[in-house]
């Protein structure tokens, strides 16, 4: 990750099972315990739609909603309950958030590990999710001063969530995701990331930069006309570089050197 010459690639995810992965070759799998982690991986917690009695959750409204698909059941079907939502955002003092990621954090530090604290969606995935994908997409030409306010809301939370992990936890690392991608291209133009995620990416890597901990984005698809970008904010380490979508070579070849890459294996083909 810093380019300091490790005598073998470092291993994390190496044992990423799912997908039916264990179900298809159950015992086989436990050849592969032999095989250390360099990097544990611990939970930052990340507030959802359901009321908590510590006001660590996203104060959507509790209206009935029918369940359609998981892209569009969006949160906030309406800009009419934005202003309700901005007023009340999750406690991000709440107690307690943090105590079993410091645990499994100290045992890993005393033990020589790399720490990466790991949440999934943040700038595109929970945003869509509060809105459904389409109409997000929709959003951004229609109602962007709405979409800045729910963005600004999300890194705002995101931040002070980070600065107590950096307190308490003292990770090494740090991860999101954001399936940016298509199997051709980007989910929405260049321009439109530049202008909607982009900024907030900035902010929140830059963060990271000054607290000396890595920044690590998961993120599926065909993402090459942005990896310049990603790089211009900071980011530390890309994941997976999705076999199939993009010419590895050619992705190595332009940005080797400024990034590092956690390539995925070939789950498609």
């Amino acid at each position: 990750i810093r380019f300091d010459d490790p005598p073998r690639p470092p291993r994390a995810f190496t044992k990423w099972w799912g997908e039916g992965l264990g179900e298809q070759y159950g015992e086989q799998l436990h050849r592969f315990d032999k095989y250390e982690e360099d990097v544990v991986v611990v939970g930052f917690p990340q507030p959802w739609m359901s009321p908590r009695p510590d006001g660590f959750w996203w104060h959507v409204p509790q209206i009935d909603r029918r369940f359609t698909s998981y892209d569009s059941n969006a949160f906030l079907p309406d800009w009419e309950y934005l202003p309700d939502f901005l007023a009340e955002l999750p406690n991000t003092d709440a107690p307690g958030l943090f105590d079993e990621a410091k645990r499994i954090a100290d045992q890993a530090h005393a033990e020589g590990k790399y720490v990466l604290i790991h949440h999934w969606s943040l700038m595109y995935e929970l945003i869509w999710q509060f809105r459904g994908m389409q109409e997000l997409l929709i959003d951004y030409y229609e109602y962007p001063e709405e979409v800045h306010a729910l963005h600004r809301a999300v890194l705002d939370t995101e931040m002070k969530l980070l600065k107590r992990a950096f307190e308490e936890v003292k990770p090494d690392g740090y991860m999101i995701s954001d399936d940016l991608g298509t199997q051709t291209a980007l989910m929405m133009s260049p321009a439109m990331f530049r202008e909607f995620i982009k900024p907030y990416y900035v902010e929140l890597w830059g963060l990271c930069r000054e607290h000396d901990v890595d920044s690590w984005l998961h993120t599926c698809g065909n993402i090459s006309e942005i990896i310049g970008d990603l790089i211009e904010c900071g980011l530390s380490v890309l994941h997976p570089l999705q076999k199939g979508t993009m010419d590895w070579d050619a992705v190595a070849a332009k940005w080797k050197g400024k990034i590092a890459f956690l390539v995925g294996m070939d789950v498609q083909d």
